[in-house]
């Protein structure tokens, strides 16, 4: 974690880096809960995300206010990022051609095209538009935004724009809407990016960093006592007891047979999507941890009305109210980060082993 300097910039504690959960459509309440942080004077370092998460922290690390973000989606019409290309307008065949063909529903080129736009308003194209000027020489703190991928190709977790060489770019080089997108490939419903390396010939194939990574919460953390806290924030049921089933989409009626294994194949990505970082949403009360409930709203609920979007908004912006309201830097400090070993894995393993018996809270 760099340093803060003495005396210079804000008190300690008011500076913040954030971790963005991502979540499709939810993401709207990260929106809200980002705004309440703004007007209670924490100043976002770097932040990062992945699918959702991704988009809000390269806009926001782009210059955009929780202000300006929430005009711009509440005016959106996400049924627009549904784009479509020639074979998904075959009757009965369109969908399953386009799954066998191009691996997604969904072109992805008007999502690519919105971010694009709204980046390049505030003059970023590339992450060397986003380098933290303090932490230039950091390379973990360099870049004000990072993205989290999966690349299927090397079956691995990769944080833009660091991990841009094993693609073949230089981090500074590398595309920051462009990147966006890959994080925002939810399998089946979106194109995957294809990414071919221009120094080994081979093509990547980049998905949703939700498939490896939800929730990276661990992105800035070092050794030692942190200058300044990271908040997570995170997307929840407001009741993390009903099961994953209830929460789902019901499939549609039968369309054939292939148009069975569509709705097959979406209800597995939906689940996983759903019950991706499980019993880390049970744990909540984890304390750097800004829980957001999500209304009941699902990722993939592109057709979300205004209202509807409001109210998820306006659940973001009460779950940052209620965290900062018992929140304490010195105490998560000596809680958390005085040298105590502390292993959320294992807490959650023991949790498994003991069926529920009670144990102390542990951090990773």
């Amino acid at each position: 974690m760099p340093e803060q300097g003495d005396g210079i910039g804000p008190p300690r504690g008011q500076r913040v880096d954030l971790v963005f959960e991502g979540g499709g459509v939810k993401g709207v309440g990260l929106v809200g809960a980002l705004s309440v942080l703004e007007e209670r004077g924490f100043m976002p370092q770097n932040v990062a995300g992945a699918s959702a998460g991704a988009m809000v922290a390269v806009l926001h690390a782009a210059g955009y206010s929780a202000q300006e973000l929430r005009e711009i989606i509440l005016e959106f019409d996400f049924r627009s990022f549904l784009d479509s290309a020639w074979e998904d307008r075959i009757p009965f065949l369109g969908t399953p051609l386009s799954i066998l063909l191009d691996q997604g529903i969904y072109e992805g080129d008007t999502f690519l095209a919105f971010v694009r736009g709204l980046l390049e308003a505030k003059g970023v194209r590339t992450f060397s538009d986003l380098i933290h000027p303090e932490f230039a020489d950091q390379p973990r703190y360099r870049y004000r935004a990072q993205v989290i991928v999966s690349d299927l190709t090397e079956r691995r977790l990769l944080v833009l724009p660091r991990d841009a060489q094993r693609l073949g770019v230089r981090p500074d080089d590398l595309d920051v809407a462009l990147s966006a997108r890959m994080s925002m490939s939810i399998p089946i419903f979106f194109e995957p990016v294809r990414f071919r390396n221009q120094q080994t010939g081979q093509e990547h194939l980049i998905v949703d960093g939700g498939m490896l990574s939800n929730f990276p919460v661990w992105l800035f953390d070092t050794e030692g006592e942190p200058p300044w806290p990271t908040f997570g924030l995170l997307l929840v049921e407001p009741d993390p007891r009903v099961p994953v089933s209830e929460r789902l989409p019901r499939p549609g009626a039968a369309r054939g047979a292939a148009g069975a294994v569509v709705d097959y194949v979406k209800s597995i990505v939906q689940t996983m999507l759903e019950a991706h970082d499980r019993l880390y949403v049970e744990n909540a009360d984890f304390a750097r941890t800004i829980p957001i409930p999500t209304l009941g709203i699902g990722g993939t609920e592109f057709h979300l009305p205004r209202h509807r979007a409001v109210a998820l908004y306006e659940s973001g912006r009460a779950a940052s109210e209620r965290f900062l309201s018992s929140w304490d830097f010195e105490g998560y400090i000596a809680e958390f980060r005085q040298g105590k070993d502390r292993s959320r894995r294992r807490e959650i393993a023991g949790r498994i082993r003991r069926a529920g018996a009670p144990k102390p809270r542990e951090e990773a």
